[in-house]
């Protein structure tokens, strides 16, 4: 269908078209041809009437003549009445005849336009012709009879127009039969051309009104059912209101959500079918239709509840303006609407999406700093009690590698199941993302409460899981702090947690620990650290130093293990224990483990052809598949046999143990290298790994050989079995830390085939190395204490101490099972021989006296003996280890 155009462009498109002579034309539009369809139509239903008409007037006319002697009349009014019978048939045909129905409209129109002016103006110049004779029956008869048949044409055609041209040319014609041609017959032509000019444009705006009733009735049906369609399919509805507010109109569909139990919301006032947000900031409806003034994308639902079943309140935005006269007399108003239930839902679910853990259902990062941020500001006072856990899965990746991502994901959920009923109302859980966790607990600040929840949870997330058909172990660490004396503001009191939290999976996993002020200072000292490091990399400030391994047979060394030095510009000697974990973590051990194993190939070159030199690689490295290509590059530019290069890899690299280890483990037993397994017994738990891995030499730590040679002690018989199981598997043990000269006779006897330890020398500088093996043909000469005393492990932490009622942090220094050196401690006077209480392990406090104290420093000796077993062995910082 076409658009409506406007007035000017449709007389403009109309116009040029052909018109009837006096009538309706044809634009070439569907809807004129319509009306002009439809009329001729109607005009051919009377027609026949017309005709009969006509001819009934003929021939009483005729008959009257005849019957008052005007016998000279009857040629004449023959010969009009055939004519018209002539005419009228030809019309009758225009609009009957099948033939001629198929014509154009327009054509059609004309033609009877034409006729009917014509049968006007023979009747009308009939009627004037009898005139002439003396009035009597003819004259009146004739007049009835033409009157008659011209009045029943003209409105047939058209009333005004065709007898008022019909009038005009019979006038003319019986000007011309009276006069001739005369001066009065040339006005009379001249009046009846400006009565034509005047018909013509009277045409012209029938025509245009035509068009506008053709166009307002096709606006007007097309208005209406677009609204239909509108209001039916679409979003949107409408709505009008009385003076009163009252609705007198509302689309059907809003009315039926409006009224559940069938009712009209006719005749109701607007205020009583929708209800505003209550949260809402605008003016009321109630205000609006009181003062009379417009409002627009109000968001209402319906005043009355619905159905229990209905999932949610449908809401709809609503608009509405006063509705006035052509006077200004206000009518009530008038409005419209569109649905927003679906957008309120997707918004909701934005929200949902935007606060909630996609995955677990928990609070998200973003939910979880909302609501910390909240509970620090809403309590009134300077005390706002506040406990805060971050938590951090253990050993999760391994789980993620080996069972795979979906795998992982259940586990997730398990886990937070967990935690929502272990925390259950006492605060809130959130997934920070990964396997992080984070527990904010209102109002509660007591230690004790605290660590009782977080040593529950820390249990219940280690309980097995059985995910896709296989039990999984896993364990957790707890970082706390607690509002407001670990911050009083979120960022601090999460950074606070977080470095909490650091020192946990630092001291063994599976623990927890509350935040110190020395854990900070420690974050800020590692820093610095880190950055200190980053200069000394690109300063090439590190340096070598070698550990001689010597056999237990020959007493001869047979290989140095490389271990890398770090002299500061201000710190001085920097352990490896300090530097590496902060390699491990900036990205930086890569790049130092290739300059340390370039550098040690490179000066191993330089030593006899059978002494072997070891390198310690990290599970960074060892992940890494272009480390193959980089021993290979190593040895060649060194020039050593790939068999002098022994490789010491720590049990870590077990814990994403996949396809891509096995084949690590083969590329480098091609290249024709030795493996050895390092630190043994203080990492990964399980020993299936052995039966793949191609080790040439397992490595018992440290720890199982201090106090190996003291009666009592279990250390010897656990060497004893790792020999065992290293022989049987064919590979060589090498016993690390040996320090006292009686343990070597121990190592000796329980198989261990190497020793490495401060007994046979402390690292030395490479040229030290070829003085060493020049002298005495290499034979190693031990030194240091003969017999093993009770041993002292040295450690850095810190601790809790109470003494008589007052609380204070202090840090260890070193500890044995009968005491321990203290320092951090103030005491006025001389304070030996005060009791007191310290927390060697979290949240458990041991009686000990303190013997002497001299400098902020004091010797403290415990009430009982402490198993020092009862410590991890990440909790103590093994000064006295080879690496140191």
């Amino acid at each position: 269908m076409h658009a409506p155009l406007p007035k000017a462009d449709r007389r403009q498109r109309s116009r040029p078209a052909a018109y009837g002579l006096f009538g309706l034309g044809e634009d070439g539009r569907d809807q004129v041809v319509a009306v002009q369809s439809a009329l001729l139509a109607q005009i051919g239903a009377v027609w026949p009437f017309t005709l009969a008409t006509q001819l009934v007037a003929g021939v009483l006319l005729i008959v009257i003549a005849a019957i008052d002697g005007r016998g000279a009349m009857l040629p004449l009014i023959g010969v009009y009445v055939g004519i018209v019978a002539i005419v009228s048939l030809a019309l009758l045909a225009t609009l009957r005849v099948p033939a001629m129905r198929r014509w154009p409209a327009h054509q059609r129109y004309r033609i009877l336009t034409a006729g009917a002016a014509g049968l006007a103006a023979g009747l009308l110049a009939l009627l004037w012709t009898t005139t002439r004779m003396p009035v009597g029956t003819v004259q009146l008869g004739c007049f009835v009879a033409v009157s008659g048949a011209i009045g029943v044409t003209a409105l047939s055609i058209h009333p005004v127009r065709v007898a008022t041209l019909g009038f005009g040319a019979g006038v003319v014609l019986m000007l011309a039969i009276l006069s001739g041609i005369s001066l009065a017959f040339a006005v009379a032509v001249l009046f009846l051309g400006c009565l034509a000019l005047v018909a013509h444009r009277l045409a012209q705006v029938d025509h245009d009104i035509a068009l506008d009733r053709v166009d307002e009735g096709s606006e007007g049906r097309l208005a209406v059912k677009m609204i239909a369609e509108f209001e039916s399919h679409g979003t949107g509805w409408f709505w009008e209101a009385d003076r009163h507010g009252r609705v007198t109109y509302i689309s059907a569909k809003v009315a039926g959500e409006l009224t559940p139990t069938g009712g009209s919301p006719a005749g109701m006032l607007l205020t009583d079918l929708f209800r505003m947000d209550s949260d809402s900031t605008e003016r009321t409806l109630a205000f609006h239709l009181s003062s009379r003034t417009s409002f627009a994308d109000y968001s209402v639902r319906a005043a009355i509840d619905p159905p229990i079943d209905t999932d949610s309140p449908r809401w709809w935005s609503i608009s509405g303006r006063p509705l006035v006269d052509e006077i200004g007399r206000f009518q009530g108003f008038i409005g419209s609407g569109s649905d927003l239930t679906e957008k309120r839902k997707s918004e909701a679910e934005i929200t949902r999406l935007a606060l909630f853990d996609g995955l677990t259902g928990l609070a998200n990062r973003q939910r979880m700093r909302l609501t910390l941020d909240k509970t620090l500001a809403q309590q009134a006072g300077p005390h706002r009690p506040t406990g805060l856990f971050l938590m951090d899965l253990d050993r999760f990746k391994a789980v993620n590698d080996t069972l795979g991502h979906q795998a992982g994901d259940a586990l997730l959920k398990q886990v937070a199941q967990r935690l929502q009923r272990g925390v259950g109302d006492a605060g809130l859980v959130g997934r920070l993302g990964g396997d992080e966790f984070k527990v904010v607990l209102p109002g509660i600040d007591n230690r004790e409460q605290l660590a009782v929840l977080a040593r529950d949870l820390i249990t219940s997330l280690s309980q097995p899981y059985f995910i896709s058909g296989a039990s999984v172990a896993i364990g957790c660490s707890i970082g706390i702090a607690v509002a407001p004396e670990h911050g009083e503001d979120s960022e601090t009191l999460v950074r606070n947690a977080d470095l909490a939290l650091y020192a946990a999976k630092g001291d063994g996993r599976g623990i927890h620990r509350f935040y110190s002020d020395d854990m900070l200072a420690g974050a800020k000292s590692r820093k610095q650290l880190e950055d200190d490091l980053r200069t000394a990399v690109s300063d090439g400030a590190f340096h070598l130093a070698y550990q001689p391994v010597v056999s237990t047979k020959t007493a001869r060394i047979v290989g140095y293990e490389a271990l890398i030095r770090w002299t500061h510009p201000t710190r001085g000697n920097v352990s490896p224990a300090d530097f590496i974990p902060i390699a491990e973590e900036s990205g930086l051990i890569e790049g130092i483990g290739e300059w340390v194993l370039r550098t040690a190939c490179l000066e191993a070159a330089r030593w006899p052809g059978d002494i072997r030199v070891a390198v310690n690689v990290s599970p960074i490295q060892f992940a890494n598949p272009a480390l193959p290509a980089l021993v290979t590059s190593a040895l060649a530019h060194s020039g050593i046999a790939p068999g002098r290069l022994e490789l010491e890899i720590t049990e870590g690299v077990f814990l994403d143990e996949t396809q891509s280890s096995d084949q690590m483990f083969k590329a480098l037993k091609g290249i024709g290298v030795r493996l050895a397994l390092d630190d043994f017994g203080t990492g990964y738990s399980s020993l299936g790994y052995l039966r793949n891995a191609p080790f040439d030499k397992i490595k018992i730590d440290q720890s199982f050989v201090k106090g190996a040679a003291q009666s009592g002690n279990r250390n010897a018989a656990i060497i004893k079995a790792i020999v065992t199981l290293a022989d049987t598997l064919g590979m060589e043990t090498t016993a690390e830390g040996v320090e006292i000269q009686d343990e070597i006779d121990l190592i000796r006897d329980l198989g261990c085939s190497h020793i490495q330890g401060y007994v046979y020398g402390r690292p030395a500088p490479a040229d030290e190395v070829l003085v060493q093996l020049g002298g005495q043909a290499g034979i190693a000469k031990p030194s240091g204490f003969k017999v093993s005393r009770s041993p002292r492990t040295k450690m850095l932490r810190s601790a809790r101490i109470a003494i008589d009622g007052a609380r204070g942090d202090v840090r260890i220094r070193d500890i044995s099972t009968k005491g321990a050196m203290i320092d951090g401690i103030a005491i006025e006077g001389d304070p030996a021989g005060i009791e007191m209480q310290i927390e060697l392990l979290e949240d458990q406090m041991i009686t000990a006296r303190i013997r002497w104290a001299k400098d902020g420093k004091a010797g403290i000796e415990f009430a009982e003996a402490f198993n020092l077993d009862r410590l991890t062995p990440a909790q103590v910082s093994r000064v006295l280890r080879r690496s140191a």
